[in-house]
């Protein structure tokens, strides 16, 4: 039999993970543009740095702990809720797929990322996990760990597209004083005329030193849903129909990223429900 709202809403009452979210302010951000709450302090913990090239999972610190079910049992994301010290903000849930910090603001020769979901695709499940097999369903980020420099520059971003041909993306701006937990969404760079979807990073060149060394790298995630909070301190969700459902498949490393209205991530608190769900 397949997945019936029955099932589902049963699953919500008996069979469910309960989500808690309860992160610390990040400060020194930019509004409009991402903040990732891989390092704030809080529940879920504080995410561990990648210094090399490699798949996270649903073991890696910083993730939610979700318990992993045997087929045909599949988990779901039915519910989310949050409230947030600041208003016009929002909340979204992705599944961190791979990640690598390597990367130093005051190099300017070829940093090596080696970020590729094809190659990793037999590892922790991400041949599942990042979607549909064209990699549109992928986010490629720039994200930061510590802040680098005062100088601005420009990233030169080497990628391999889901048809094997290789290329640079549009030159991404770093703006001065990039601060920790701040993110770029590399996606948009993605140059036109270019059809294909990114499967790889492969490095990352800086036109100049940013004048301090810093850490950042590159993240891979896959959005699973998200929740708008238009007054702050005021506790907004979604259920299932809303979010809209999406499955946690095995593995899945769950994170959060806020979009910022002001220059802080605010307090982030609230909790979900993964379902896990017996479909046949």
């Amino acid at each position: 039999m397949p997945l019936t709202v029955d099932k589902l809403l049963n699953a919500m009452a008996t069979t469910s993970t309960r989500l808690v979210i309860d992160k610390g302010s990040i400060g020194a951000q930019i509004a409009g543009q991402y903040c990732s709450m891989w390092r704030a302090a809080g529940q879920p913990q504080v995410g561990a740095i990648p210094t090399v090239a490699a798949t996270c999972n649903d073991t890696t610190v910083g993730g939610f702990s979700i318990p992993q079910q045997t087929a045909p049992v599949r988990s779901f994301l039915a519910y989310l809720e949050w409230a947030c010290s600041n208003n016009t903000m929002t909340l979204e849930a992705h599944d961190r797929l791979a990640a690598n910090g390597n990367c130093n603001g005051t190099l300017t020769t070829s940093q090596s990322i080696a970020l590729d979901l094809q190659t990793m695709g037999g590892t922790d499940n991400i041949s599942t996990r990042i979607g549909d097999a064209d990699y549109s369903d992928v986010q490629w980020w720039l994200e930061w760990y510590s802040a680098t420099g005062a100088t601005t520059v420009n990233a030169t971003v080497a990628v391999t597209y889901g048809d094997g041909s290789t290329g640079n993306l549009s030159l991404v701006p770093i703006s001065a004083n990039r601060p920790a937990s701040s993110a770029i969404n590399l996606n948009v760079y993605r140059p036109a005329g270019v059809n294909a979807f990114i499967r790889a990073v492969n490095s990352i060149t800086l036109s100049a030193s940013t004048g301090t060394a810093g850490a950042f790298g590159v993240t891979a995630t896959r959005l699973r849903g998200s929740v708008f909070a238009p007054v702050a301190n005021c506790k907004y969700g979604c259920n299932w129909a809303d979010l809209p459902l999406n499955e946690i498949p095995a593995k899945a490393c769950m994170m959060l990223f806020v979009l910022p209205s002001t220059t802080s991530s605010g307090t982030v608190r609230g909790g979900g429900k993964v379902s896990h769900i017996d479909p046949t």
